[in-house]
């Protein structure tokens, strides 16, 4: 029987370039998908009105991206490719 929790919020294995930063972004990716997808089932069954639904999921979003961008993920200092 597996836990509560690993029904509630399931981890999937990394399968990119392993590096702390892209380990934490994956589980912060990850994160972003599990709540934005409870938002929309909050919406969809009528629990809370589009507009907040959208608002909800833009902060998620703005999380995210201040994450990415903090982690430095995507940038590629120092790496030429010649």
């Amino acid at each position: 029987m597996t836990a509560k929790s690993d029904f509630l919020y399931p981890h999937f294995s990394y399968h990119g370039k392993v590096k702390p930063e892209n380990l934490v972004f994956d589980a912060n990716l990850q994160e972003f998908a599990q709540k934005a997808s409870y938002i929309c089932n909050l919406e969809t069954n009528g629990k809370i009105s589009p507009e907040e639904a959208y608002q909800e999921i833009k902060k998620l979003w703005k999380d995210l991206k201040n994450s990415k961008k903090q982690l430095h993920i995507g940038e590629n200092h120092f790496q030429g490719n010649a």
